[in-house]
């Protein structure tokens, strides 16, 4: 069988395969249907640094070829986090008597620098916690709420701050919502990240006709599923060729040859997240393909094929 192992930083993550957060819980809620040891990478759902309660009701809607969301990062906080939910992870982690031989990587949010910073710090304590996946696609409450993510400024802002107080693998999601993401690819690698993942969704937006209402509850949400595979795979070649940083594939991705377009693109490893929803086993499915699709292919590793699309 063909060798699965890829490197992110330090991370080695012994399959590619990650699932993307805010589409697995925190990963216990999924061990009924998946074997959580099996996966390369577990991210967990958005933590802030104090409490959110989320947006109101309705907040998803179903889209051709994907979906619509603006839950809007509803969690109890990095300190809810800290007490109840990583010592239960803990408990199935591999350095306990459990099977779970995956990273448990955490996705942070933030409304400044410092919030996100402090919610990082908080989680650089935890020995059990290898990386953190930064959402710079957060309203920056000092700007009128424009994503911090939108520019190379804004980017380069969050990364700095959180490098000084984090001391593990810093992967930064970028947002898809720019006219230029190799410019802020390039800031977060400028400012200490050591892995970019992406893209995040797209903002979109669904209307009722014969309530002639918007869908969600606050008009727009971010558009995931296979309908926005095209442009994060455009979005990942440009990427991957225009930093030396390891990148990590997501949008689209439900089928191992979605992956295997991905890492041809130049991801090293790739995210599952809607597709989740639809087949709480996709990730394995998806791990299984890549690696019947690299023996089929006479391939020795993943890495024979990674970045090779030029």
């Amino acid at each position: 069988m063909a060798n699965l192992t890829v490197k992110l930083h330090n991370l080695i993550l012994k399959n590619p395969v990650m699932t993307a957060s805010g589409t697995f819980g925190y990963g216990l809620e999924y061990e009924d249907f998946v074997p959580l040891h099996a996966l390369g990478a577990i991210v967990v759902k958005g933590t802030t640094l104090q409490p959110r309660e989320g947006n109101d009701y309705p907040r998803m809607a179903e889209t051709p070829s994907g979906m619509l969301n603006c839950v809007g990062l509803q969690n109890k906080g990095v300190n809810h986090f800290v007490t109840h939910i990583y010592p239960e992870l803990m408990k199935h982690d591999r350095r306990g008597d459990s099977s779970i031989d995956s990273h448990i990587i955490v996705n942070v949010s933030g409304n400044s620098p410092q919030t996100y910073a402090e919610t990082a710090e908080k989680i650089d304590s935890l020995s059990g916690i290898p990386a953190i996946e930064l959402n710079i696609s957060c309203p920056n409450v000092k700007k009128g709420g424009m994503a911090f993510g939108v520019t190379p400024e804004g980017a380069a802002s969050v990364v700095r701050e959180v490098r000084r107080r984090f001391s593990k693998t810093l992967i930064v999601k970028l947002s898809p919502n720019v006219t230029d993401i190799t410019s802020i690819a390039k800031a977060c690698e400028a400012e200490g990240a050591d892995a970019l993942s992406l893209i995040n969704t797209i903002m979109g937006m669904s209307i009722d006709i014969e309530r002639r209402q918007p869908r969600l509850s606050i008009r727009t949400g971010g558009l995931s599923g296979p309908a926005i595979k095209p442009v994060a795979l455009r979005m990942v070649y440009d990427v991957a060729h225009a930093v030396n940083l390891p990148v990590i594939g997501l949008g689209g991705i439900s089928t191992p040859e979605d992956a295997i377009e991905f890492f041809m693109a130049g991801a090293t490893a790739i995210q599952v997240g809607t597709a989740n929803f639809i087949d709480p086993q996709v990730s394995l499915k998806i791990r299984d393909g890549i690696s019947r699709w690299l023996d089929q292919h006479s391939c020795i590793s993943l890495r024979d094929i990674i970045g090779c699309l030029e």
